[in-house]
């Protein structure tokens, strides 16, 4: 595990949003900004630079000065508040980054040596995403300062200019560095959240943020249990059986071993309860049919 902070840019004007609030807007039942959170939960500090927020997590908030003067700007804002040696720096619209990408990044920046300034991820068209990027924070800080006195401030300058003169690596992730700038971004986000393919998915970590718990479970075991318990019991003993589970668990002190020892237990009544079931169906078949009276046996 790398120690690391974490400045997520929240400011900004949406303009092709119209004015709209974007790290304030749902993705799968989520706010943008608390989707971004979530990816960075492990951070040593998190900064979020832009107006304060309800968010599911604690942060520190910072304003870039003046306020709207861009991303630079902004940047430098929430390094103020940060001592880590490397800092994870994010926008505040990424519907689909997850720690695991996050964790790519630290991994990268750590293991490429002290000539490599940072590593950011790529699109699938190869353009590069610096603010979905881990950088170390000493360079980072020294640009920042050198563009300033050139400049006078960093008040409107580009990302480009801080970029330019730092030493990158990529990682090319197109699904994380999908962002939301406009309202066709937010549509499309929304769409492929709930993909078959992956809303089971994206339901359990929303729901999982929402209820404020951290724990990984075996998805699999649990949708066999509730197939277990509809099939060989009754339809709606599926959610209230797993109902029964989470609360056994939690009575156990909670935790992955605990929902799985109490998953173990119920799959194994449900099993016998059909086992039973499948008996007496064939018994009561057997005694239906003519001659299986049982005389002459």
């Amino acid at each position: 595990m790398t120690d690391y902070d974490a400045v997520v840019l929240a400011g900004g004007a949406a303009r092709r949003l119209g004015g709209a609030d974007k790290p304030g807007l749902r993705v799968g039942g989520r706010t943008l900004l608390d989707r971004v959170l979530g990816a960075c939960a492990d951070a040593g500090a998190t900064v979020v630079v832009g107006p304060r927020r309800p968010t599911v997590r604690a942060v520190r908030w910072a304003r870039e000065q003046p306020l709207g003067s861009g991303p630079l700007a902004g940047l430098a804002a929430g390094l103020r508040h940060t001592t880590a040696e490397i800092t994870l720096v994010l926008s505040a619209d990424l519907p689909f980054l997850r720690s695991d990408t996050v964790r790519a990044l630290l991994t990268a920046v750590t293991g490429a040596g002290p000539g490599t300034d940072g590593v950011l991820l790529a699109d699938s068209d190869g353009r590069d995403q610096p603010l979905v990027a881990a950088y170390r924070t000493e360079p980072l800080r020294r640009e920042l300062a050198l563009l300033a006195t050139e400049h006078g401030s960093l008040a409107g300058l580009p990302l480009r200019l801080l970029t330019a003169e730092l030493s990158l690596g990529r990682l090319t992730h197109a699904t994380a560095s999908f962002d939301c700038d406009t309202w066709q971004d937010v549509a499309t986000a929304r769409a492929r959240i709930r993909d078959d393919g992956s809303v089971l998915d994206e339901w359990i970590s929303a729901a999982k943020a929402e209820l404020g718990i951290d724990l990984d479970v075996d998805t699999t075991a649990l949708l066999d249990l509730a197939r277990d318990a509809a099939h060989g019991v009754a339809r709606p003993a599926a959610p209230l059986t797993t109902f029964l589970v989470g609360y056994a668990a939690a009575q156990r002190g909670g935790g992955a071993e605990a929902v799985a020892e109490a998953t173990r237990k119920a799959v194994a009544l449900a099993q016998r309860w059909a086992e039973e079931a499948a008996a007496a169906d064939a018994e009561a078949e057997e005694r239906g049919r003519p001659g299986s009276s049982g005389e002459g046996r």
